[in-house]
């Protein structure tokens, strides 16, 4: 490593379904939000891009979809010729990838300033089998029988039979079966998954660019429309479109900005990156090897992170990545939960930005979403949901399914300097 990497630069778009909007101007938006943030005049200092999308190819837009997507800024003079676009693609983990590819560049010399930037619509009113072909895509499309049979033997371990229905995609279903085994082994309660689900959405009333804007109760949450047991509507997350970028750069450009912006600078301290397996359920999963990476890279442990951003896909995933991350014991998750010290105030806040059920997941942007939000909470910005004191944050954001790991996992790891 021949430079820290830091953060000058972030923004997330608003969330939501946003017909209106192609993934043309949702970068257009990210970019020219990026820019502003950290203070500069244009983009034309920036040396590499890392781009990140899932679902442009069910457009038609199955390559190049960076240069595609950022063309017209560099038509526009707007972005700097030539420069080298690498196009990023992991499931729900993509933003995150391109994150930790432009962290790299960095690290490493390739360029003093990076772009990171995910950009996703998976809304498509009058299309819907397009959404239902974007999702089907984050899982093994080759060899179907070997997860269908996976599946089919845990569902008689977890007490429910493997049926995907036509009303979701089929990570709900594996998600389902996760909670009903962890609540048969540890006592958790589809009221504790459901108290995670109505803290993100309070918290969520509090961020102006979230999809979802209203508190829930507990009961709300129970009540809500059936999606697969125990998981209702409340329980998981939307879908729509969105677009978030962070700009990265290294000690000799942070050096030569105003102090105004060094004030604001935000270290990238340690990161790690994992792929899935076919586990047993009673396994650890990839979440707890990528935490243990970054933690030792960042020389910090689970009760040094100040506020924390999950990839809760599901509301029994924020109970579940507690556990992997260290933040309680195994079992713990739903006790954790229930008990408030994941709520702002807490020992360990967790997805004060409303979470994926709330804030919204337009996949292939929300791991830059889960940073964006950090570096308003080690800035001090975050307002009515800021962390008072945060200096430490954590991201976790997983992508696609391998059995009942993600296909990948993204852990990174944020110091703020204030």
């Amino acid at each position: 490593m021949t430079s820290d990497a830091w953060i000058i630069g972030s923004y997330a778009t608003a969330f939501g379904k946003r017909p209106g909007d192609s993934v043309k101007t949702l970068a257009r938006e990210a970019v020219l939000g990026v820019v502003e943030d950290a203070r500069l005049d244009d983009a034309n200092s920036v040396g590499s891009v890392w781009f990140g999308n899932c679902g442009m190819w069910v457009e038609g837009q199955g390559s190049v979809r960076g240069q595609v997507c950022l063309t017209p800024l560099i038509r526009e003079g707007y972005f700097p010729e030539r420069i080298p676009i690498s196009n990023v693609e992991g499931g729900c983990a993509t933003a995150s990838m391109a994150f930790q590819g432009a962290v790299k560049d960095v690290w490493l010399g390739e360029a003093d300033l990076a772009l990171a930037i995910g950009v996703e619509k998976t809304f498509y009113a009058d299309q819907p089998e397009l959404t239902r072909e974007l999702f089907a895509g984050g899982i093994d499309r080759y060899d179907p029988h070997e997860w269908m049979q996976y599946y089919r033997e845990a569902g008689a371990l977890a007490g429910q039979q493997f049926n995907p229905g036509p009303d979701r995609t089929i990570f709900m279903d594996t998600y389902a079966m996760q909670a009903l085994w962890h609540m048969q082994h540890f006592g958790t309660t589809a009221r504790q998954i459901a108290a995670a689900a109505a803290k993100n959405h309070c918290a969520a009333v509090h961020n102006p660019k979230a999809q979802y804007r209203f508190r829930m109760t507990v009961d709300e949450v129970l009540a809500d429309r059936p999606v697969t047991a125990p998981l209702t509507r409340a329980m998981c997350a939307p879908i729509g479109d969105g677009a978030a970028a962070s700009l990265i750069c290294s000690d000799a450009f942070l050096a030569t900005l105003p102090g105004e912006v060094k004030a604001r600078a935000v270290r990238v301290a340690g990161m790690a990156l994992t792929s899935g397996k076919y586990r047993r359920l009673d396994e650890p999963g990839l979440s707890s090897v990528a935490a243990s990476k970054a933690y030792a890279r960042a020389g910090i442990t689970p009760s040094d992170v100040h506020v924390a951003e999950v990839h809760d896909a599901t509301s029994f995933c924020e109970i579940y990545q507690a556990e992997m991350l260290g933040f309680c014991p195994a079992g713990h998750g739903g006790k954790l939960a229930e008990s408030g010290e994941t709520s702002l105030g807490g020992r360990i806040p967790m997805n004060l930005s409303g979470g994926l059920v709330s804030k919204g997941h337009p996949v292939g942007a929300t791991g830059l979403s889960m940073i964006d939000e950090l570096v308003l909470q080690l800035r001090g910005n975050a307002g009515p949901r800021q962390v008072e004191g945060a200096r430490i944050g954590l991201a976790e954001n997983g992508g696609g399914v391998v059995g009942f790991d993600e296909a990948a996992c993204s852990v990174i790891i944020l110091e703020g300097i204030r």
